[in-house]
């Protein structure tokens, strides 16, 4: 488990694409990456290794073997390995993790 005290209300949220916004901050070598997805981003692929935790909202992940939904309550909800290749999309209207990535 993760246990960060970062203060994210102090940062700006960064647009990458449609749907999506982020803040990040570097800790160590780490980056501690505050996302917010919401329905205007459509289905994406995700290759890279992430451990996340859903803070609000439901994720929808398609894997090889079939769908499984993730909630806020479930903690972990993205495999960290690169082996793995999920299919996410947002069935609420906003969804907000929190990613803690490797440099």
């Amino acid at each position: 488990m993760y246990s960060y005290k970062i203060d994210f209300g102090s940062l700006e949220w960064e647009s990458p694409m449609p749907g999506i916004r982020h803040k990040v901050v570097q800790h160590g070598s780490k980056k501690i990456r505050l996302v917010e997805f919401s329905r205007e981003m459509g289905p994406h692929w995700c290759e890279k290794a992430h451990c996340g935790y859903i803070l609000e909202g439901t994720f929808e992940i398609e894997f090889m073997d079939g769908k499984r939904v993730f909630k806020a309550s479930d903690g972990l909800f993205i495999p960290a390995s690169t082996e793995h290749k999920h299919r996410a999309k947002v069935l609420t209207e906003t969804v907000r993790a929190l990613f803690v990535e490797d440099e």
